[in-house]
């Protein structure tokens, strides 16, 4: 018993830590958060319910100050997170159908794709003159902007499916599809990701739930931990310049890469 609340502990001050990081740059933070509750001795469909629900409390928490800051384009989380969110919860309720090593190699390829994705060089663009069915020129908050919605329509679907499974929000993967391929200023890119992190977190929850793997006694210390650290974190995020902590987090998503690609190997040695 002594030794779970120390566990509970360490596991808080950790999620705190991540939870501000996160929160500065939009993302949710599955990628750490699930490797961090696998070392506590949970099972990958726990680490995943859990997880999703932190995620969702902390990007709440985050959205509250980027819509005060007026960095969230709504229109634009409304067309294109849809999609996420419904294939999230269906990757969390089938995500039961599958081994957890077969869960976690998947999620370790995810996180390798994402720390790539963060490795390349994103420059802000204006907006491209598109009058054809399937771009959507976007003018919000002194920004204008051109999304390709034949491109980011299917990446956000899949992205949810791959998510909801593994117990991420896909914000890694979300951030350079908005502003890589639809030229969305970094800024409002983290504010709207915030807003679409929570949706398709919480619908990946849900789809866990259903199946029985949401465990109270670890969700719920964890989850006011990470409130805490998304209002730091979103604070700091309004000041600062996101963009600057970009290799960090590639270089430790891909950390987490090769902790879940060893954990998933040293299951398999069992």
């Amino acid at each position: 018993m002594e030794g779970d609340k120390v566990k509970i502990v360490v596991t808080a001050m950790v999620t705190l830590c991540i939870a501000i990081l996160m929160a500065m740059t939009g993302r949710g933070g599955g990628n750490f958060y699930v490797p961090v509750l696998i070392a506590t001795g949970a099972t990958m469909h726990e680490a995943a319910t859990t997880g999703q629900f932190i995620l969702v409390a902390t990007a709440v928490t985050a959205l509250l100050i980027f819509q005060k800051h007026k960095t969230v384009d709504w229109k634009l989380a409304l067309v294109i997170d849809p999609p996420t969110d419904i294939m999230a919860f269906v990757g969390g309720y089938y995500a039961h159908t599958f081994i957890d090593v077969a869960l976690k190699l998947v999620f370790a390829g995810l996180l390798v794709l994402a720390s790539l994705l963060m490795l390349l060089p994103i420059q802000e663009r204006s907006a491209e003159n598109r009058r054809r069915i399937g771009f959507w020129t976007r003018h919000y908050n002194n920004c204008e902007y051109t999304i390709n919605l034949w491109l980011a329509i299917p990446i956000t679907a899949a992205t949810g499916l791959a998510a909801g499974m593994v117990g991420v929000s896909g914000g890694s993967f979300k951030i350079p599809l908005m502003v890589l391929a639809c030229g969305v200023p970094m800024r409002i890119a983290i504010g709207t990701s915030s807003a679409m992190v929570a949706t398709t977190a919480l619908m990946g929850f849900l789809g866990h739930t259903v199946s029985g793997d949401f465990n109270p006694t670890w969700t719920i210390p964890l989850a006011i931990v990470a409130v805490m650290g998304g209002l730091l974190g979103a604070k700091f995020s309004v000041k600062a310049k996101p963009e600057k902590l970009k290799l960090i987090f590639a270089y430790t998503t891909l950390a987490a890469a090769i902790f879940m690609f060893a954990n998933a190997t040293m299951s398999v040695c069992k």
